[in-house]
């Protein structure tokens, strides 16, 4: 026989939400990572879409216009040799933009593997790593890089930022191996081992998801590392090479004229600090999404309406109490016993 209650059915429990649900709602409470976000679109957007409706392309001259400031016709100004610099910032923020945003991330995927697969295995995979991170920190990278980047200059110039990536992992990649020699003794890394679960998937699943804060707060470094990077090599001649440009060669171009002509230098500047800030963002809201513990994944807690507080809760003080006095039996009264 059916009960009314069964009839009508108990409510189902809720269900719980999987980690990348978490993740994404985490992320969403973060004002300053959705603002990050939508500086990078809004600089990709700006970078890819607006140069075919501009006047000026990056290589055309207006030599009735030399060195002019931002004006009607030149947003930005112009070069000494009348290139528009609007176009040429976008330009260059397009190199700059594929850069930063590829070889960061490359740089910590790089580091993450190495330090993780050493720090796991151990033994001989550990020395062998070890050891040739040990090589790659004592060679000079800058003289390396610009000794190998003249080979890549007639091909793709990603070549160019495979390169940068390959030579700045070696800091991060130690961290992550001392990580992951603690996080392997966990109590689910071990039930994993022991049920069977492939090396690879053990690393990707359980080790580096809870590297991640350290793992992201590296990849916003490493994004403005390798733009400063190719900046520095590009100063030099061993970067990206004329006709093409990226803020790297702008900004040393219009260092020396940045007390004469200063949009030369500050316009392609003020892009750089801009890329910087939104990684910074998003990176902010992505550790504190994956990070539990994290200040800004924590839910602000409302008070609920109509709930009064005091004026010791408002100060941020805890009233202290006042003591109380004991409790005298009534027996021991009668009897004339002293508390």
């Amino acid at each position: 026989m059916t009960t009314p209650a069964s009839a009508a059915g108990t409510p189902a429990p809720p269900r719980s939400r999987s980690r990348g649900a978490l993740v994404l709602a985490r992320f969403a409470r973060n004002r300053l990572a959705l603002v990050g976000i939508a500086l990078v679109i809004a600089l990709v957007l700006l970078a890819y879409a607006v140069p075919p409706f501009l006047h000026w392309t990056y290589h055309d001259n207006d030599f009735a216009s030399l060195d002019t400031g931002p004006g009607a016709a030149h947003w930005f100004g112009t070069t000494h040799s009348g290139q528009d610099l609007f176009a040429l910032t976008l330009r260059g923020l397009q190199k700059s933009l594929v850069v930063g945003l590829v070889g960061g991330p490359l740089t910590t995927l790089i580091a993450a593997v190495v330090g993780a697969s050493a720090g796991y295995f151990g033994g001989w995979t550990d020395r062998v790593l070890m050891w040739f991170l040990d090589l790659m920190l004592v060679i000079p990278a800058f003289l390396l890089l610009a000794v190998l980047s003249p080979a890549f200059q007639h091909g793709t110039w990603l070549f160019f930022v495979i390169l940068l990536a390959a030579f700045g992992w070696m800091i991060t990649g130690r961290v992550v191996r001392s990580m992951t020699q603690t996080l392997r003794e966990r109590e689910y890394v071990l039930a994993a081992r022991y049920m069977g679960v492939h090396p690879l998937v053990v690393i990707f699943r359980h080790i580096l998801p809870n590297a991640a804060s350290i793992l992201i707060i590296d990849a916003t470094v490493q994004v403005g590392a390798i733009v400063l990077g190719e900046t520095s090599l590009s100063y030099f001649g061993f970067g990206i090479q004329a006709p093409d440009v990226s803020l790297g060669t702008l900004i040393a171009a219009g260092t020396p004229d940045a007390n004469t002509s200063p949009w030369l230098f500050f316009f392609p500047a003020a892009f750089l600090v801009l890329i910087g800030l939104s990684v910074a963002f998003i990176g902010d809201g992505l550790r504190d999404a994956f990070d539990p513990t994290a200040r800004g994944a924590k839910s602000r807690r409302r008070a609920r309406p109509g709930t009064p507080r005091s004026r010791h809760a408002r100060a941020g003080r805890v009233p202290r109490r006042k003591p109380t006095a004991a409790v005298v039996p009534a027996a021991a009264t009668q009897e004339g016993v002293t508390p």
